[in-house]
């Protein structure tokens, strides 16, 4: 149809007049609504305290906490005392709380995920030590173990790959988890150099305590040289998806079998930030190329929707190799992608 003074008047009578939080259409409406104040005005990205995903900040007794009505909790593990390479990961939490602009609204999944659940940033996991690996995935442990007992899901930035073993060891123990697990290594390697506490070996570690099920474990983007130290994740039943793979699948192709793997039941999301291609995130202790997009990886978070997560995280941001932010921003990016997928998750639908 013909633009015509008429339709200005009527686009001015509805529009002129309002500020940026005068929503019409319902489902947006209820967005703006919990983000604009009265007379317009929202809080600037800018401004205020640092938390993870612009979350409200929850002070949390480490000895004894309590969460109150808490559904989700952000929660930073600062530990890379297991790296193999460069270090520098324990900064990974306070770099994602720096990144000022992600969300609040998830356009593809349509939702608001820091205002339609109950979720805090509750701080970082205390460590006895900075120098004991052993002990601080014992600090971890203990830590969740308490998140874990008040039904408190968490959702945690890292550290470290090796801080996810304590984490589901927390998690999994009445039942072992699934996983979907977004890396460019399957991290299920033996000890190495007398040590099986390191961030090559997470999964194998899990699998063997019987807190994650490789049966229902998928692990894509794998890549690199470091192929020969994964056999474990064969023989024991995981599914595993080559970065090479991805294109020629397609994503529809990857989510579909994503969701056949886990089904159901609980399932655990961990993104290593090396899954993604260094040219999109060069701030990490291990980068491989040929990795996947950030648009792939959302993508396929996207596809999981409806899926029964009970926990996840982010690892191995270390930002002083990455001088743009960006690494961080991705890592915040995909933090907010899984807190999304907890809006659907069954366990508060």
């Amino acid at each position: 149809m013909a633009w015509d003074a008429e339709k200005l008047a009527a686009l001015r009578e509805k529009y002129a007049q309002g500020h940026g939080g005068d929503v019409f259409d319902p489902a947006y409406r209820k967005v703006a609504d919990q983000i604009f104040d009265a007379s317009g005005t929202r809080m600037a990205p800018y401004a205020g305290i640092s938390t993870l995903l612009d979350a409200p900040q929850r002070e949390i007794d480490p000895q004894d906490p309590d969460f109150g009505d808490l559904q989700v909790a952000l929660i930073g593990v600062p530990m890379d005392l297991g790296v193999t390479n460069r270090p520098g990961a324990r900064f990974g939490p306070r770099a994602l709380r720096t990144i000022e602009r992600i969300g609040p609204y998830n356009h593809v999944m349509a939702c608001a995920p820091t205002y339609d659940l109950r979720v805090a940033d509750v701080g970082d996991v205390p460590f006895a030590s900075r120098y004991r690996l052993e002990g601080s995935l014992d600090d971890i442990e203990r830590y969740f173990e308490k998140v874990h007992a008040a039904g408190v899901v968490p959702l945690s930035v890292g550290g470290d790959h090796s801080v996810t073993y304590p984490i589901m060891k927390a998690i999994g123990r009445e039942r072992p988890v699934g996983m979907v697990h977004i890396d460019a290594h399957c991290d299920t390697g033996g000890a190495f150099d007398h040590s099986k506490f390191h961030h090559g070996g997470p999964f194998r570690n899990a699998v063997l305590d019987g807190v994650l099920d490789p049966t229902r474990t998928i692990q894509i983007g794998i890549r690199g040289s470091a192929e020969y130290l994964w056999e474990f994740s064969f023989d024991s039943g995981m599914t595993v998806v080559h970065a090479e793979e991805v294109p020629k699948l397609g994503i529809a192709a990857v989510v579909e079998k994503a969701l056949a793997v886990v089904g159901d039941g609980p399932t655990y999301i961990s993104f290593d930030i090396d899954g993604i291609d260094p040219a999109f995130a060069p701030g990490t202790g291990t980068p491989e190329v040929g990795g996947l997009t950030t648009r792939e990886v959302l993508a396929i978070l996207h596809g999981l929707k409806g899926v029964n997560v009970v926990g996840g995280d982010v690892v191995e941001v270390a930002p002083q190799y990455d001088t743009t932010t960006n690494t961080a921003h991705v890592g915040a990016q995909v933090l907010f992608e899984i807190l999304s997928l907890m809006v659907y998750s069954p366990r508060f639908a």
